[in-house]
């Protein structure tokens, strides 16, 4: 069968499954979210990691919605925090955290509102996860019945990583890497294998993002001949690439998993859509970090001696050198949940997704 044709099969049969379940209700059919990534997920997870340098448990991470530094990697929250407000459900803790509190005895169970197992650093290399391996971490909690298997099918699954194995193929340092094509294919081969797992252990309904454009970030001036007055385009190639094997894997998902629903989030569009009109979304800055310091702000993280801060967050695509405000994680989260979906995100929204009735499959 053609790569054409099983696409369409694929597109076909969500679109049938989706008719079949989606159910008419003011309410959502998820009782939790399990959430997996680098920083742009990351609830605080690298608090309890000290093993990672990546850390953002300090002032003023938190400031703008917390009111104090909760370990997530932005001024509030992430998009993985708006999706759970949208749906109804109460944040997810890191798992660390809940991990500890079990292993101690503070608390007897894990949590049933889901866990988020982001960890800022992260990525779906393994030399890039060597002391961190979020796939793992889930399937010992399923195997071990910590967490019920009837939530898992009921649940659903957030996935977006990949920006730190892109962002440190340019970096001057390290072992020689393959060429630009092998390496995002076996970036892919491991986003395949970790989808491959979770369905596996019962997961139904899973939501791929794409990175966003990492060419952009302000800490793009770190990387020896990156341009300072536009993106880098040679990174960026390689997020699309990326980007574009994401949705491959979710047009086969249909195919292979018979029952169960993947979409494809197009973050990357998004946050062009941004730059390209910043005004209509209410930026005034798409380019430098709101807080840090040096050229864009990219050269000191934020809250790092030197730093500086700007008057309004809200007004800054970026929050840090590599991270978007809560702004930015706003109107992100909006479109992904009720955008278009022949556009942003395919082959239905979020909205439709958590809509999907699951009780009959369980």
């Amino acid at each position: 069968m053609s790569c054409f044709s099983m696409e369409k099969l694929a597109l076909i049969l969500v679109i049938i499954f989706t008719s079949l379940y989606v159910i008419v209700s003011s309410s959502f059919n998820v009782p939790a979210i399990f959430t997996f990534g680098d920083s742009i997920f990351d609830a605080g997870n690298n608090h309890f990691n000290k093993n990672c340098t990546a850390q953002a448990d300090f002032p003023p991470y938190g400031s703008s919605f917390f009111h104090h530094p909760t370990g997530r990697f932005t001024n509030g929250r992430t998009v993985a925090d708006f999706i759970s407000q949208f749906i109804g459900v109460e944040l997810q803790e890191p798992y660390m955290e809940a991990h500890i509190a079990v292993k101690n005895g503070s608390r007897r169970n894990y949590p049933k509102n889901g866990i988020n197992f982001a960890s800022a650093g992260s990525g779906v290399l393994r030399e890039t996860n060597q002391d961190w391996d979020q796939l793992q971490q889930f399937q010992d909690l399923v195997n071990q019945n910590k967490i019920d298997k009837t939530l898992v099918q009921k649940s659903l699954f957030l996935f977006e990583s990949g920006s730190n194995d892109i962002y440190n193929y340019f970096l001057p340092f390290g072992t020689k890497k393959p060429d630009k094509d092998a390496y995002v294919q076996a970036m892919l081969a491991e986003v395949a294998n970790l989808v491959d797992q979770l369905f596996r252990h019962g997961a139904r309904r899973i939501a791929l993002f794409s990175l966003g454009p990492v060419g952009c970030v302000p800490a793009r001036v770190m990387l020896p001949g990156a341009p300072v007055d536009r993106c880098y385009g040679k990174l960026n190639v390689m997020v699309k690439k990326y980007n574009k094997g994401l949705e491959n894997l979710v047009m086969d998902i249909p195919v292979k998993y018979p029952g169960a629903v993947a979409v494809y989030g197009a973050s990357y569009d998004l946050v062009q859509k941004f730059r390209a009109n910043p005004t209509r979304y209410g930026f005034s800055d798409v380019s430098s970090a709101c807080c840090g310091d040096g050229i864009l702000g990219g050269l000191v993280q934020c809250g790092r001696e030197g730093y500086k801060m700007c008057k309004n967050p809200n007004e800054f695509l970026f929050w840090d050198f590599f991270h978007p405000s809560e702004h930015t994680c706003k109107l992100v989260s909006k479109a992904l949940w009720a955008g278009k979906q022949s556009k942003i995100i395919r082959p239905v929204n979020l909205m439709n997704l958590a809509n999907l009735n699951y009780t009959a499959q369980v």
